[in-house]
């Protein structure tokens, strides 16, 4: 019965030893230096817009657009609301209140000066430089005629 007792405490004995060189000798390993993640410009598909277009007091058709803008990586993930919103409602009120996009009478139309437009503006509204560059996806328009119900 000794024997078995004996044999306990020594097992016991050299297990909390083990424990505790194994702490110790953990604690003074160096950590290396981890690498930064080399983050840069991300792209942010933004949902579809639709814009109706109305003249002569009626909708005439819509405007479907859809946008990509790029921003920092490192910025979007710290801020506290997404930039996705603004890009929308900044696209929704620059295409819905432009006198110059008139469907009825088609001609060449400034796309860059409203891409530049929006960003500036949602630039503005979010206080920083976060938005880059906006892209169009696609922009089309779709007369009311040819809407199915």
């Amino acid at each position: 019965m000794t024997r078995i007792l004996v044999t306990g405490f020594w097992i016991c004995a050299i297990t909390l030893m083990s424990c505790y060189a194994a702490v110790y000798w953990g604690v003074g390993i160096k950590k290396t230096k981890s690498e930064q993640y080399l983050e840069g410009l991300e792209y942010q598909k933004v949902r579809a817009i639709n814009v109706p277009m109305i003249a002569d007091g009626a909708v005439q058709g819509y405007v479907i657009a859809n946008l990509v803008f790029t921003a920092d990586a490192k910025t979007l993930r710290t801020l506290p609301v997404p930039p996705d919103a603004f890009v929308i409602d900044e696209t929704f009120r620059q295409v819905y209140s432009d006198d110059k996009l008139d469907f009825r009478k088609l001609s060449k139309y400034n796309v860059s000066n409203l891409l530049a437009n929006i960003k500036t503006r949602v630039n503005e509204r979010l206080g920083a430089d976060i938005v880059k560059d906006i892209l169009v996806e696609n922009f089309n328009f779709v007369n009311k005629s040819d809407i199915r119900s």
